[in-house]
C-alpha cells in the first residue's frame, strides 16, 4: 500500500515542480524517488499484508511484478530526459502521466477486490490514451490516440459488464470470496460468462489474436518513446494481471478454458509472425512482433501453479529486451520522418554499440542462447509439454524459427548496408538505457534462478 501511495506522491511532485519552475530537477528526482521506492517494495517480498478490507494485497506476486513495473519506468524516465529535451515547458506533464501509469500498474497487480482492479487499469488506459495521442500536430499520432481510445473504452466497458456479472453471480467485488464461492456447486450460468468477458477485456489489453487489430495502428502512430512503453510496460501489466484475475477469481481453469487459450495462443503466435515477416516499418514489426510474444505469454497460463516464476521470468526478459531495442530505434529515427528499416542501414559502422545492442535484444526475442528471451521460452515450453499439450509446444518452436527471419532483416540492413548518414554523437541516456537494459537480460539469461526461484 505504502508502495502505491509513494508513487502518486511522486507523480504530484512532478506536477507542483512545474508550478515552482524546478523542471531541470524533476527528472532526476523521479528517478531517484522511484530508486528508493523500488528499495522499499523489495523489502516487503516476504511481508504479506492486506490493506482497507483486502481492498489492496501486498504478496511476493505483487512485489516482484511491482518491482519490475519500477525498473521498466526508470528506464522509460532516462530515455524522457532526451525525448522530450525540446518540450521543456511539457516535460512535468509527461513524467507525471507515467508515473500515475505505473501507479494503475501496481494497482493491477495489487488488487484483492475487483473494484481495485477496474480504478487500476482505468487509471492504467487513460495515461497511455494521453500519451499516444500526444504529439498533436501528427496526424498520425491523432490517429493512434483516437483509435486506441474508442478500442480501449470498448474492451473497458466489456471488462465492466464482466465484473458486474461477477458480481451478480456471488453479490462480492472481494476475489477471495469470490474463489470460495466458486467451488460450490449450482453456480449461476452468469459465473462463467463473466469469467469470459473478463478474459476477452484482457486479451484486448495483451493485444492476442482475434483482438489485436488495433496494436498495428496505434504502435506506429504513437510516439516512439509511448510505442516503447506499449510494448514493454503496458503489456506485461496486461499479462501478469490475466494470470491474477483468473488464478483469483477461478483457482483452476475448467478444460474449456485450457483450450480457449490454446487457440488463442497458437493464432497470435501464427498471425504475429507471419505479419512481422512484411513490415518494412519497424515499429509495426515490433507491434506484430508484440502480438506473437503475447501468445507466447498465454502459454504460461496453462499450468496455473508455476505460472508466477515463468510468467515473471519471460515478460522479464523480453521487457528488457524491448526496452534495449527501443532505446536504439528511439535515437536513430528521431531525426527522420519514419521508422522504416532503411534508417539503420550501416548503423554497425555509425555506432557500433547500437548496433550491438540492437542485435543482442532482437537476438534474446528471437529466442537464442545466451540471454534471456531463450531460457524464458524453454521453461514456458517445459511447462506446457508437461499440461500435456505438445502440440503447442511444436507451434512454438515453429513460430520461434519464423520470427528470426524478420528480426534477421533488420540487423542484415545495419550490418550488410552501407551507411546513408554520417556519424553522429549519442546522447549517453541512450546509451545508458540500451546497455544496461541488455546486460540486465543477458545476467537473467546466465542466472535464470534469480527470479524462477523467487517464488520456491
Amino acid at each position: 500500500m505504502n508502495t502505491l501511495v509513494a508513487i502518486v506522491g511522486l507523480g504530484i511532485f512532478s506536477l507542483i515542480a512545474e508550478i515552482f519552475n524546478f523542471r531541470k530537477a524533476i527528472i532526476p528526482i523521479t528517478i531517484i524517488g522511484l530508486l528508493a521506492i523500488l528499495g522499499y517494495t523489495l523489502l516487503q517480498i516476504d511481508s504479506p499484508a492486506s490493506f482497507y478490507n483486502n481492498m489492496i494485497v501486498v504478496d511476493k506476486f505483487s512485489v516482484t511484478f511491482s518491482s519490475l513495473f519500477i525498473v521498466l519506468t526508470v528506464f522509460l524516465v532516462i530515455l524522457s530526459h532526451e525525448v522530450y529535451k525540446d518540450h521543456q515547458t511539457k516535460i512535468s506533464d509527461f513524467i507525471a502521466i507515467k508515473i500515475f501509469l505505473l501507479s494503475g500498474a501496481v494497482a493491477m497487480v495489487s488488487f484483492g477486490n475487483l473494484s481495485m482492479f477496474f480504478l487500476g487499469i482505468e487509471t492504467l488506459s487513460i495515461s497511455l490514451y494521453i500519451l499516444a495521442g500526444s504529439n498533436r500536430l501528427n496526424v498520425k499520432s491523432n490517429e493512434a490516440g483516437m483509435k486506441y481510445f474508442l478500442m480501449g473504452s470498448f474492451a473497458s466497458g466489456i471488462l465492466l459488464f464482466g465484473i458486474c456479472l461477477v458480481y451478480g453471480a456471488m453479490g462480492s467485488f472481494d476475489v477471495l470470496e469470490i474463489r470460495d464461492l466458486s467451488q460450490g456447486a449450482g453456480l449461476p450460468i452468469w459465473f462463467p460468462i463473466g469469467i469470459a468477458m473478463l478474459l476477452i477485456g484482457m486479451l484486448f489489453k495483451i493485444a492476442a489474436v482475434p483482438f489485436h487489430f488495433w496494436a498495428p495502428d496505434v504502435y506506429e502512430g504513437s510516439p516512439a518513446i509511448t510505442t516503447a512503453t506499449m510494448s514493454t510496460l503496458a503489456k506485461v501489466v496486461a499479462m501478469a494481471t490475466l494470470y491474477k484475475l483468473l488464478e483469483a477469481l477461478n483457482g483452476s481453469l475448467s478444460y474449456g478454458f485450457e483450450i480457449v487459450i490454446v487457440v488463442v495462443s497458437i493464432l497470435s503466435m501464427t498471425v504475429g509472425n507471419i505479419m512481422a515477416l512484411k513490415q518494412s516499418n519497424v515499429k509495426r514489426m515490433l507491434a506484430f512482433s508484440g502480438i506473437s510474444h503475447a501468445g507466447f505469454m498465454l502459454m504460461a497460463l496453462l499450468s496455473l501453479a508455476t505460472a508466477p516464476a515463468t510468467l515473471l521470468y519471460y515478460t522479464s526478459a523480453y521487457a528488457l529486451a524491448g526496452i534495449a531495442s527501443f532505446a536504439v530505434i528511439i535515437f536513430v529515427c528521431s531525426t527522420k520522418n519514419n521508422e522504416d528499416i532503411s534508417n539503420f542501414n550501416g548503423l554497425g559502422k555509425r555506432s557500433p554499440i547500437l548496433a550491438l545492442v540492437l542485435t543482442a535484444s532482437l537476438i534474446s526475442m528471437a529466442g537464442i542462447p545466451i540471454f534471456a528471451g531463450f531460457f524464458g521460452k524453454f521453461i514456458l515450453f517445459t511447462q506446457t509439454y508437461k499440461a500435456g499439450y505438445l502440440i503447442l509446444v511444436i507451434v512454438g518452436v515453429i513460430n520461434s524459427i519464423i520470427s528470426v527471419g524478420y528480426y534477421f532483416k533488420l540487423i542484415l540492413a545495419m550490418y550488410t548496408q552501407e551507411p546513408t548518414d554520417e556519424k553522429i554523437a549519442v546522447p549517453f541516456a541512450y546509451y545508458a538505457v540500451a546497455v544496461l537494459a541488455i546486460v540486465l537480460n543477458l545476467a537473467l539469461g546466465i542466472y535464470p534462478s534469480f527470479i524462477t526461484g523467487l517464488f520456491n
